[in-house]
């Protein structure tokens, strides 16, 4: 039933640490799903350095998905939106052809608190990695949700369980939010052939195994999956059809080399447009040297 376990790798991102989970050397991808961010759990004391922020940077041929479990961040890009994300709402950028955007904390440095969510990237099928970029938010009230006696359900995109997302997909998939009370029982479907299970909080059984929080279970398809609360959890059910390989670098994801290399010398030559309001700084591709200091950052 379970085919791997990948635990996440711990990674400081400049003052501010994720797990990541996806892309894994054995399991690139699971359905279109090609990238995996744990962001935090971190505490914040307000007035913290805005080097943690998420600079202005690049993406083609994907598109993201921002979700909280708890605390505050605000989306800028270059198709014109501001947008703050706020627990159990959706942040959904497609990037197509080429968007910039930055993620900012003014909310968490203000106030303080915490800083616990999910980043995620779903590659584009062919037809639509050059789709023209754009931007779409949805209140936690607009996604579907399911309560039951020991679990809470939120069909975060695609369908699943019967339920269908507002959230715009490009290709079949599936992404849930489950909450499970510690001794409750709850079962994965075998509707999709590539699925998997984060663990983001808690301990759940599956299998006759124990798991807990930072590892990700992938399935083999065809069967039913029971998970049992051994504890409170948070699970993140994910997957759906595979698009194909894809390449990855950076910030870009193309099923052409040739394109990623388009990607990075239109980054490089500053031929990609910053947020409207976000444009005094930019992270600078990989082993290219910083930007000037910004008297302002």
């Amino acid at each position: 039933m379970i085919e791997l376990v990948i635990d996440q790798r711990r990674k400081d991102l400049g003052g501010f640490e994720v797990g990541r989970v996806l892309p894994y050397a054995p399991r690139r991808m699971v359905g279109p799903f090609i990238f995996f961010d744990h962001m935090g759990p971190a505490e914040f004391e307000p007035g913290f350095p805005r080097n943690v922020d998420v600079r202005p940077h690049p993406h083609i041929g994907l598109s993201t998905i921002s979700y909280l479990f708890e605390g505050e961040m605000t989306h800028r890009d270059s198709v014109g939106m501001v947008q703050p994300i706020r627990p159990g709402e959706v942040n959904w950028m497609t990037a197509g052809s080429g968007i910039t955007h930055s993620e900012r904390f003014e909310h968490l440095r203000a106030n303080g608190g915490r800083m616990n969510g999910i980043q995620t990237w779903v590659a584009l099928p062919v037809e639509a990695e050059e789709a023209d970029p754009g931007f779409s938010h949805h209140a936690a009230g607009d996604l579907p949700t399911y309560e039951a006696p020991g679990i809470v359900a939120r069909l975060i995109a695609g369908s699943a369980f019967g339920a269908t997302s507002p959230v715009p997909i490009f290709s079949p998939l599936f992404y849930v939010h489950w909450e499970l009370h510690a001794g409750s029982q709850a079962q994965l479907p075998p509707e999709y052939p590539e699925r998997a299970a984060y663990v983001a909080q808690g301990v759940v059984e599956v299998d006759g195994r124990q798991f807990h929080e930072g590892q990700m279970l992938v399935f083999a398809p065809g069967d039913h999956v029971t998970f049992t609360a051994v504890t409170g959890a948070i699970v993140m059910l994910l997957g759906g059809e595979p698009v194909g390989p894809r390449f990855i670098e950076w910030n870009f994801v193309s099923s052409s080399k040739d394109r990623l290399e388009q990607a990075k010398a239109d980054w490089k030559a500053g031929r990609m447009k910053l947020p409207d309001f976000d444009h005094d700084e930019f992270i600078p591709l990989p082993g290219d040297p910083p930007p000037p200091a910004n008297p302002m950052s």
